[in-house]
């Protein structure tokens, strides 16, 4: 018997993957993820402006603050790239580990860079870096997340599987807005547009710092996972690709593309609500940028009212996906998207009742689209390209979504005079986009995950 004979019958012979395991180490990895990121994009609205990019001008230093945010999106595809070739050549499970350190070593070093008033340019250059690196490494952590809930996944259930790795997103933001808001009531400010000096010379640094021990707790779940049965079969079956992004360009460029634009609305909508609301909320009423006026912990407490709907949406979206099919599922979800960025200036005309509701729907709306798509990517591919696939239209759609939309938002916020109604045309406009994708492609819910 040959080598690779013996690798492989000693790999079929592993046990399998338990439910509680696969549940835990898909929501484990992407709740520190984006933990990691929501901790930067909280800090690009709060800290960044004043420490790093100190221009004289609080909108011009906000969307220089942006646009490195922004930058680590244009690494996630170079991540997915990366970190697909090895997850279908390699396997998920070390792929995954990669991913996870890559993501946690950026973000404790972020917490102790220098500042822009100690070493100058220096500052914003090294965190531009890091902040690469973060967006470079959550181009492989997503993909790997949802393979190993939707390919380790009961028939029937992979789009309840698929909503775990999802599950991370809300759980993440509220763990990092958490620590943040605690941090900032023991270190309290005079003034409500602004952070306290403890805050911006020491405080601010906790969470990036705290990430080592969620990344120490990550490590422990996915290390004792095994391969799915999905890669195992495609290397007894000799079908792992040699170059799987040649592969997936050249037989599944289609399903790429469709891929990209069923993200679009998605990821405008995930960071309208996470990054530029927390901008809109906190700005003054008769300031450059007219906002909502509300002090840093009151709008972020808020913010958490809404995102705990993101949650349970995220969760109850995977049942209905299976019942009714992924795409009919997104195509509903997608037109009430449509319609609530239409609804933006009359529903935040209504008070504080109006924008408490405005979040809440807004983290409803995008529970049920972020849910079914932890399923759906993976499924638009085969096994042995479908980590290279699925990351790639996950995290290209970052680019064209993520990475443009908190500065296309300002921007248009300063175009309409403080009004956010082009905000949420913009929004709009983005989702008649998906629906078409939507309306062009297929339903995958009776696909073989493991072909």
């Amino acid at each position: 018997m040959s080598s690779t004979t013996q690798a492989m019958t000693g790999r079929s012979a592993a046990p399998a993957n338990s439910r509680s395991r696969v549940l835990l180490a898909s929501l484990v990895g992407t709740t520190i993820e984006f933990y990691d990121f929501y901790v930067y994009a909280t800090a690009a609205v709060l800290v960044f402006p004043h420490l790093f990019f100190p221009t004289g001008n609080d909108t011009t230093a906000l969307l220089a603050s942006f646009a490195v945010f922004g930058a680590a999106m244009v690494a996630r595809p170079l991540g997915a790239i990366y970190f697909g070739h090895l997850g279908d050549k390699r396997g998920r499970k070390l792929t995954l580990v990669g991913a996870l350190l890559t993501m946690g070593i950026a973000t404790f070093l972020i917490g102790l860079l220098p500042t822009y008033a100690m070493v100058g340019w220096l500052a914003p250059a090294m965190l531009v870096i890091l902040r690469l690196a973060q967006g470079f490494a959550l181009g492989g952590e997503w993909s790997g997340a949802a393979l190993v809930a939707t390919e380790n996944a009961p028939p029937g259930k992979r789009a309840i599987f698929g909503t775990f790795p999802q599950l991370g997103a809300p759980l993440g933001f509220i763990i990092a807005n958490g620590l943040f808001l605690i941090i900032a009531a023991l270190l309290p400010s005079d003034d409500p547009s602004r952070p306290s000096t403890a805050f911006l010379e020491w405080g601010w640094r906790i969470p990036f710092l705290f990430s080592a021990v969620m990344v120490i707790i990550g490590l422990w779940v996915r290390l004792n996972l095994v391969e799915s049965n999905a890669f195992e079969k495609t290397v007894e079956t000799g079908k792992v690709q040699k170059v799987p992004l040649v592969a997936a360009f050249q037989l599944h460029w289609r399903e790429l593309i469709l891929g990209t634009f069923y993200m679009l609305a998605t990821y405008v909508l995930f960071y309208l609500m996470t990054t530029f609301s927390l901008s809109y909320g906190r700005a003054a009423t008769d300031g450059a940028l007219t906002g909502l006026g509300y002090d840093y912990r009151t709008f972020v407490l808020m913010m958490i009212v809404g995102v705990v709907f993101f949650g349970i949406f995220t969760l109850a979206s995977g049942p209905w996906a299976e019942r009714w099919g992924r795409r009919r599922t997104l195509i509903c979800v997608t037109l009430g998207i449509i319609l609530f960025g239409l609804l933006w200036v009359p529903i935040l005309s209504a008070g504080t009742f109006g924008v408490m509701a405005w979040l809440i729907l807004g983290f409803t709306l995008m529970g049920m689209t972020f849910g079914p798509m932890g399923a759906l990517l993976p499924e638009l591919f085969p096994a042995n390209v479908r980590y290279t696939g699925s990351g790639i239209s996950y995290n290209v759609s970052s680019i064209l979504g993520a990475a443009v939309a908190p500065f296309i938002a300002v921007a248009l916020w300063s175009y309409g005079g403080g009004s956010p109604f082009w905000v949420g045309i913009y929004l709009s406009a983005m989702g008649v986009l998906t629906l078409i994708a939507l309306l062009l492609g297929k339903e995958t819910k009776d696909i073989d995950i493991d072909a």
